[in-house]
This record gives structure tokens, sequence and C-alpha cells, in this order.
């Protein structure tokens, strides 16, 4: 399955399940920050960026506050997912 999570200004194509808040979170926490020869945690192996997608192929969305006001192009591609009858997740919101 694939999905996108944003998080602020930035936004991740990812393949694997629907992430529960802490997930989200945690998958912010490690891909927002590049650094080098660190590995994911094996609790968050499931998840993987990619770098091309149909944005059919989509299935979920979650949305992570940042700093920074989510871009114009992904707010588009929000309400096209939301248009389709996809959840859009918002982890200050609550549970899911």
């Amino acid at each position: 399955m694939v999905g996108i999570l944003v998080h602020g200004d930035n936004h991740f194509i990812v393949r694997g399940p629907l992430p529960n808040r802490e997930v989200a979170l945690a998958l912010v926490r490690q891909w927002s920050l590049v650094r080098i020869g660190l590995t994911t945690p094996p609790p968050l192996d499931q998840w993987h960026i990619i770098s091309r997608e149909f944005r059919e192929n989509l299935k979920w969305a979650v949305v992570v506050p940042g700093d920074c006001e989510i871009s114009p192009a992904v707010t588009r591609l929000l309400e096209e997912m939301s248009a389709r009858g996809i959840t859009i997740h918002n982890s200050r919101i609550g549970l899911w």
C-alpha cells in the first residue's frame, strides 16, 4: 500500500500500511533529518520512502503539522484524495 506523510512544507511518498499516530510521528523524526549511515529502527522497517508513484495509487494520508504551511501542490493533492473518499488523518486531532 502507498500513502503520503505530510510534515509542514515537506512530504514523503511512503510504501507501507497506514501508520498510527505514534508511528507517523516517529517516521517524521526519522526522515526529517538526513543522517548518513543511520539505519532505520526495526519497528519502522515496514515503511519506505519511494520517489515516484501515481497519485491515483495513494491509499492513505497523514498530516503531521510542522513549522511551515503545507505547500499549495500538496494541499491540492490532499483535496483530491479526500474527494476520492480517502480520510486525511491529522496527528493533532487524535488517534485513528
